[in-house]
């Protein structure tokens, strides 16, 4: 088992995890938590896709790329944060529910 194959399938299980969470938790927190974990397996993945057997040398396209990705996941993690408390102040909650609009009949 190459380190290539243990990277990647490390990669697709955080993906995995984040995407899950993503999916089940309706607190606001938990899904950018899951989001972050998501960037974390892609991260990791392009990482891996960079490092060649045969080269002596490691690409360092995916490797910019990932430091790239580093500073918009924490620029977007920053605002998504304050989004997060912004809707907490004004609803009360920090969590997002699927609640009927209210018509008047």
């Amino acid at each position: 088992m190459n380190s290539l194959l243990i990277y990647s399938i490390t990669a697709t299980s955080l993906f995995t995890i984040g995407l899950m969470g993503l999916a089940a938790h309706p607190n606001l927190i938990r899904k950018i938590i899951s989001l972050n974990i998501m960037a974390g397996g892609v991260f990791l993945f392009l990482i891996s896709l960079a490092y060649h057997p045969d080269d002596p040398g490691v690409d360092p396209v995916p490797q910019a790329m990932v430091l790239t990705g580093i500073v918009v996941t924490i620029s977007a993690t920053a605002f998504a944060l304050c989004l997060a408390r912004r809707i907490t102040e004004i609803t009360g909650s920090s969590r997002l529910e699927d609640k009927p609009e209210d018509t008047d009949s």
